[in-house]
């Protein structure tokens, strides 16, 4: 397939709102290379939306307003699951009769120009997703690729390329996952999650059902309850043996065997070795060179935000954040922290959403209970508002903590403020931090870093 834009693609005029997210504004990218005229909003100045800026993709607001929305006819205006009827951009489109559009049609389209491997999952999308790119790099591939982060060694969180695959973290929160058109499926694992979206976990598995359904091929981890959502060729993946380390024990490294093949990681954890075969049979299925592939996932030293080192804070405490906001995703990252070498480990929380902790707050708190002192803020609320869920904060998952560590230190700082000189005075040589969850609480991380 050629890499040239779409015929359809120049001329047009999208406009996103919430443009300086991880997904939208991969989708700008894409759009823009294309040949549309792209530009865009969000309430807030992001990494992501500077990005843009800087490369001269799009113009941006800062802030909604109808006077963002482009004059003239034909503007489409393209808005996030998290973006409500009552944005004023969305009113003036509809004043002004203009396509409204969720980003799941978009992505659709994108999908839809390119052989598309798609990976799902409750939890390690972005690093599987990630990891898929390295290793069709790695074995001289050119896939371009619409993820939830940017992807490590130096890469964007978007990439329209030449070749003839695209790699999309595919998201089932908002069930947009359901409109990709996908050659490729993964799926690395189904919980109940987005608690908003699926009253049971049955409705849920009845959407990656739907999902599999299409798909000329899919890899699935090996448990009964995957599997049975498949009907048609699979490729089971499971967690590898361990081979004995070369030395990567202060490094976090890893290794194992996969098709007869030596696997090097950089990054620690079960479940990154658990991802990284999920990665490297996707990959061969779009006809990557599996020695190659393996080569290029050598490099990959962890995805934005994904168990990432961020620098060295008071007394020497080393400094890491992670998005996972889902007990699972809690439990496995300080089971992977356990892996380096540290004194203390210091788990520091952010609950994400007041649906979400309502319902797992109890579960929040027997994962926190893995770390050695448990630091616990109050809730990011993203979309949601306070008032629709009364008696909801984080102290829930502050008391959870308490009442599963049986008496080591827990504390209930619900700001930054707060917490910041808390941590300054209680971090020491050795320690390991651990900054979690899917909200802001990463200005909090990098804020502790010293020169």
């Amino acid at each position: 397939m050629s890499g040239a834009p779409s015929a359809p693609w120049h001329g047009r005029r999208l406009h996103f709102i919430g443009v300086g997210g991880a997904g939208m504004s991969g989708y700008a990218r894409a759009a823009h290379a294309l040949g549309a005229q792209v530009s865009g909003s969000d309430r807030g100045a992001s990494p992501y939306l500077e990005r843009l800026r800087a490369e001269g993709v799009l113009e941006a607001s800062t802030g909604h307003d109808a006077a963002n929305v482009p004059t003239g006819e034909g503007v489409e205006v393209i808005y996030s699951s998290a973006v409500p009827p009552e944005n004023p951009e969305r009113a003036a489109a509809r004043e002004r009769g203009l396509a409204e559009r969720p980003r799941a049609q978009l992505l659709g389209e994108l999908s839809a120009l390119r052989r598309t491997v798609a990976v799902a999952g409750t939890h390690g999308k972005t690093t599987t997703s990630a990891m898929v790119v390295h290793a069709m790099r790695g074995a001289g591939m050119d896939p371009g690729w619409l993820i939830g982060g940017e992807i490590g060694g130096g890469l964007a969180n978007a990439h329209w390329s030449a070749g003839e695959w695209l790699v999309v973290e595919a998201d089932e929160s908002d069930r947009s996952l359901l409109a990709l058109e996908v050659e490729v499926a993964v799926v690395t694992n189904v919980e109940l999650d987005h608690h908003a979206t699926y009253r049971s976990l049955a409705q849920l598995r009845e959407v990656f059902r739907a999902f599999l359904v299409a798909p000329a091929q899919a890899v699935i981890w090996d448990r009964p309850e995957l599997l049975e959502l498949r009907e048609g060729p699979c490729v089971p993946f499971h967690a590898p043996e361990p081979l004995p380390a070369e030395g990567e024990e202060s490094t976090g490294g890893q290794r194992f065997r996969w098709r007869g093949h030596a696997v090097h990681l950089q990054v620690p954890g079960a479940h990154n070795a658990l991802n990284a075969v999920g990665a490297l049979e996707a990959a061969r299925l779009a006809g990557a060179d599996p020695a190659a592939a393996i080569a290029g996932l050598a490099d990959f030293a962890g995805a934005e935000r994904r168990f990432q080192l961020v620098g060295t804070g008071p007394g020497g405490a080393a400094i890491y954040e992670d998005y996972a906001h889902h007990p699972t995703e809690i439990e496995a990252t300080l089971r992977a922290a356990r892996t380096l070498e540290h004194e203390r480990l210091v788990a520091v929380f952010q609950p994400h959403l007041y649906s979400r902790t309502e319902q797992l707050a109890r579960e929040l708190g027997r994962a926190l209970a893995l770390a050695d002192v448990a630091v616990v803020l109050d809730v990011y609320p993203a979309r949601e508002r306070a008032a629709d869920h009364l008696g909801v904060s984080g102290l829930r998952v502050a008391e959870a903590v308490a009442d599963a560590t049986g008496g080591r230190a827990v504390y209930w700082l619900p700001t930054f403020a707060a917490a910041e000189p808390v941590l300054r005075g209680l971090l020491r040589t050795g320690d390991l931090c651990l900054v979690m969850g899917a909200g802001d609480v990463n200005a909090l991380g990098r804020s502790l870093v010293e020169p």
